[in-house]
């Protein structure tokens, strides 16, 4: 195993950075979810047009089980180099399987890898290269961070919620502070902050050595408040919003593609 992680650490290139989109083709929620049609064009064609516009990223590779996934893709200017294996394409499996299944390919396949990983969720499709660029210009300047990760600040601290114990009685979730102190104004509070999926930077050198894929020196990038896609309602929502507040990414997909019909 030493031996492999040297191997593999011998083949990054510390110069370049690639988006990295997983895309199962099974999803419950919303079956279909990552091809499902949005004004014309699939889900993952926006993440895909996303990565394209960055000026940081050099190739966008998607990571997917599914052929006909893997082709329409392709159709959206993404690479397809390889079909993610059974046991990294299931409900209970994590993202560490899919990252470090294509930093293995790329390293023993084309014997180079990117230091940095840019992980773009397609169901948060709404997003602003701009963003994207600034996320990886942050990871970049701290040399000794393990991760980037995005996200939003919370309307409201979870730090004045309850839980409920055995005697039906309410306690502050948080340990140690009383009833009478979670119930105080939320300027009390410090913020907190829900992660989502707008853009998490990775670095291939952390995954290889540590086999972790954000570690404890994880960059707080704030993102704006974004819709993810993990109902037929966020679904209708997404559509929504397109058609009201437009998109730039859709503006791009309509400049070089066609719509699905």
């Amino acid at each position: 195993m030493a031996e492999l992680q040297q191997d593999h650490l011998k083949k990054i290139n510390r110069e370049q950075t690639i988006a990295l989109i997983p895309a199962r083709g099974g999803s419950k929620g919303v079956p279909g979810k990552n091809i499902q049609t949005v004004e014309g064009y699939p889900l993952i064609a926006y993440s895909i047009a996303a990565g394209k516009l960055s000026k940081h990223i050099s190739r966008v590779i998607v990571s997917t089980d599914s052929e006909e996934i893997a082709e329409i893709a392709g159709r959206y200017g993404a690479e397809v180099p390889f079909l993610r294996p059974a046991e990294y394409a299931t409900d209970a499996a994590g993202d560490i399987g899919f990252v470090e299944h294509a930093i293995g390919y790329l390293c023993e396949t084309e014997k180079n890898v990117a230091e940095y990983l840019v992980h773009l969720r397609p169901t948060t499709p709404l997003r602003e290269a701009g963003m994207i660029d600034r996320a990886i210009e942050a990871c970049m300047a701290h040399g000794e961070c393990s991760s980037l990760r995005s996200a939003h600040k919370a309307p409201e601290s979870p730090f004045k919620w309850f839980l409920k114990d055995d005697r039906g009685y309410y306690k502050s979730i948080r340990e140690g502070m009383d009833n009478d102190t979670a119930n105080t104004g939320r300027e009390n509070f410090p913020d907190v902050y829900i992660p989502d999926g707008y853009v998490d930077v990775l670095r291939s050198s952390y995954v290889i050595t540590r086999g972790r894929l954000h570690g404890e020196n994880m960059i707080a990038f704030e993102s704006p408040a974004c819709t993810e896609i993990d109902t037929p309602e966020d679904l209708a929502y997404l559509r929504y919003e397109i058609r009201k507040k437009g998109s730039a990414l859709l503006r791009y997909l309509r400049e070089n593609y066609q719509e699905e019909e």
